[in-house]
């Protein structure tokens, strides 16, 4: 496993989403952990609506109870913002949510935290006195955004008492907008739209981490596009490149998004501890400049 550094942190290149692990056994969930470790995949990404009423969060803090040393080799990440029927960046359900967080993992302190989605009735303010009191409290040590476009994270960072250091977005080669855009400059054909504020550029103009999350899925969380035969190309050149690098065509997948120069972290929502450590792998792999543009390409997009 390879290693950048956000915010000053140093974490592991791939993680460990935790949307999904309230499916597996105690035993399970455990073994996963583990073996997430031993393969080097130390960053677990968390939510405090996964599951729902913070569940996913309450089963992995019951391992982390049950051995507290597995706390020190890991980094821990968890999101707030998100209510029923409502998006909520209060002050008030911000520093609940995040005491909330802390219990149920059985921890003191998350190296970061992110809001969910963006709110539109957001108080910049609000929010920048309680990541104030969540950094002075040492609950917290860094802060971010998910889903949040360049405009909107240049409005809090004005507030906040120090930048933002991360924002979660959808990426991978099922969901390429991110560089759509960047990659149609002055064209009139609809990948030249642009759809985010041009937030690839912006994050990497201001040292902000873009998360990679379901990066295996296409469209808004249609399903997996290994496998899938609407992207046959796609998944012979995966597997042809993976066989060639003696990686799984999933790992391939993964080691394109860690091509990217702006460092991207994928964020992988597999519950499979196997898989997780043949993903681990493709931190391991560089593939080519041609190679990342094939792979672009056999998905059915084409280059201006």
């Amino acid at each position: 496993m390879t290693y950048q550094t956000i915010g000053g942190i140093s974490v592991s290149r791939i993680a460990q989403g935790c949307m999904r692990i309230d499916r597996l056994s105690r035993t399970e969930l455990d073994e996963l952990i583990r073996s997430d470790l031993d393969a080097g995949i130390s960053f677990f990404e968390h939510a405090d609506i996964y599951g729902g009423n913070g569940r996913c969060e309450a089963l992995f803090g019951d391992i982390l109870k049950a051995d507290p040393s597995l706390r020190d080799r890991m980094t821990l990440q968890t999101k707030c913002g998100i209510r029923p029927g409502q998006y909520d960046f209060s002050k008030k359900h911000i520093l609940t949510s995040v005491e909330q967080s802390l219990k149920r993992l059985g921890t003191e302190q998350v190296e970061f935290l992110v809001l969910h989605r963006p709110d539109t009735l957001v108080e910049p303010e609000e929010v920048a006195e309680a990541f104030t009191q969540l950094k002075q409290q040492g609950k917290v040590k860094k802060f971010g955004v998910s889903n949040h476009n360049s405009l909107q994270i240049a409005l809090l960072n004005k507030y906040l008492p120090e930048p933002l250091v991360i924002d979660q977005l959808q990426f991978g080669l099922g969901h390429t907008v991110l560089v759509d855009a960047g990659l149609n400059v002055n064209m009139k054909n609809d990948e030249s739209v642009n759809r985010d504020a041009s937030t690839l550029d912006y994050c990497r103009l201001h040292d902000i981490t873009i998360q990679a999350w379901s990066p295996l899925q296409f469209g808004f969380i249609k399903g997996h596009f290994m496998g899938n035969p609407d992207y046959a190309e796609l998944n012979a050149k995966l597997e042809e490149l993976g066989a060639a690098y003696g990686i799984t065509s999933t790992a391939m997948a993964i080691a394109w998004i860690l091509r990217h120069s702006a460092k991207i972290q994928p964020i992988v929502g597999s519950v499979n501890a196997e898989r997780m450590r043949d993903i681990a792998k493709a931190a391991e792999v560089t593939i080519t400049r041609k190679e990342w543009y094939d792979l672009y390409c056999a998905t059915g997009k084409s280059l201006p």
